[in-house]
């Protein structure tokens, strides 16, 4: 078998699992407890929370462990919908987000907001002048996504950022597919809101983060106990956060060399297919995207039909919430691809662990499949 589907979710590292494993096993105190077996709990929830600030670039203060990406969309989206600092009902977002911002989005339209979805080009990439002419007086939020889970196309996340900054409006991204990918700054992004799935960089699924700016306040999605600094009610679970804290700091370690080792075997797998399939179409920016994601498309055919020829390869058509779908990705309908392309899309995604080999064998297999159909 086969991994290429890094960007649906990623095998936990053998440093985050053994990182866990007292807080499984042994140190099972409540970090509110006083006592010290809450006191170690405490201390390594604070050390977890270092880790991620620092690969963000923020304080510990501005971190909040959450249940995942889609929590902490949702957190976002609703949290500042109910805010007393908000000074409209307008939300600015993309059609390419994922459905844990889509969805959140139809919401607030259901509960009064009005929400624009702004178009891509044909890449997936998204004009700031677009987002520019879409700010009203009412404008309370904008989220766009930092890179596109399907694509890889990274947006230019920095110029909204100041754009919202010089308009007073409050900004998220939605960075679950470019942590531990490329580098995520927040002062650099100039973003207000920031969200981490854990799944996607080698912890554990079920956990994630949220970024909040030092100095803003919005509704907790979740109302209890104090715990988070009263953003967040709820035991805090110990044991998955110091698993995303240990991510967090190999992901920062890592960076560098596992974007250009990445990039190499990303582009040795594209030549491959190219070679024997020319027709193949690449989707998506060729060379403003995550440097392990490779879309492609083959002309005519189902990518559905493709990835049940070959078994031993684990795979997508595209999102992993509704792959194997039989309509085109909302994704690549936002960037006007034909569905006779559409259709035929497979999404190979490169992880830490993937080899030339296993390049090679892979990239075999499917021009095996394609030709065979």
């Amino acid at each position: 078998m086969i991994y290429l589907d890094y960007n649906a979710t990623t095998p936990i590292a053998p440093e985050v699992a053994n990182a866990m494993m007292p807080y499984i096993l042994k140190e099972f105190g409540n970090p509110s407890s006083s006592y010290l077996l809450g006191e170690k709990a405490k201390k390594a929830l604070g050390k977890a929370r270092g880790q991620v600030a620092e690969l963000l670039g923020s304080k510990t203060s501005e971190i909040i462990f959450t249940s995942g990406g889609s929590e902490s969309n949702n957190m976002v989206l609703k949290g500042v919908a109910f805010s007393s600092q908000v000074k409209g009902r307008h939300l600015i977002t993309t059609a390419i987000e994922h459905p844990a911002i889509l969805n959140p989005a139809i919401f607030l339209m259901e509960n009064g907001w009005d929400v624009t979805f702004l178009p891509v080009d044909q890449y997936g990439l998204l004009d700031p002048n677009d987002v520019k002419k879409a700010i009203r007086k009412d404008t309370a939020l904008i989220s766009v996504m930092h890179a596109n889970n399907e694509t890889g196309t990274i947006q230019p996340i920095q110029e909204i950022g100041r754009l919202s900054r010089e308009h007073g409006i409050f900004f998220h991204t939605d960075a679950a597919q470019s942590i531990g990918k490329i580098k995520t700054d927040v002062s650099d992004l100039c973003v207000d809101f920031l969200t981490i799935a854990g799944h996607k960089l080698y912890a554990p699924k079920g956990v994630g983060a949220l970024y909040i700016r030092n100095g803003i306040a919005i509704v907790p999605l979740i109302h209890g106990g104090g715990q988070e600094n009263g953003r967040r009610a709820g035991t805090e679970n110990v044991i998955m956060s110091v698993g995303l804290g240990t991510a967090c700091e190999l992901a920062g370690k890592h960076l560098e060399d596992y974007t250009d080792r990445i990039i190499a075997l990303r582009d040795r797998l594209h030549d491959k297919i190219v070679k024997k399939a020319p027709e193949v179409v690449l989707n998506g920016h060729p060379e403003n995207r995550l440097p392990n994601t490779l879309y492609l498309s083959f002309p005519g055919m189902v990518g559905e039909k493709i990835l049940d020829g070959i078994p031993e390869l684990c795979a997508s058509t595209g999102a992993a919430c509704e792959d194997r779908s039989v309509k085109i990705s909302h994704v690549l309908a936002a960037m006007g691809v034909s569905r006779e392309i559409g259709m035929g899309a497979v999404r190979l995604t490169l992880g830490r662990p993937t080899t030339e080999d296993e390049v090679d064998q892979a990239a075999e297999w499917i021009i095996k499949a394609v030709k065979g159909l």
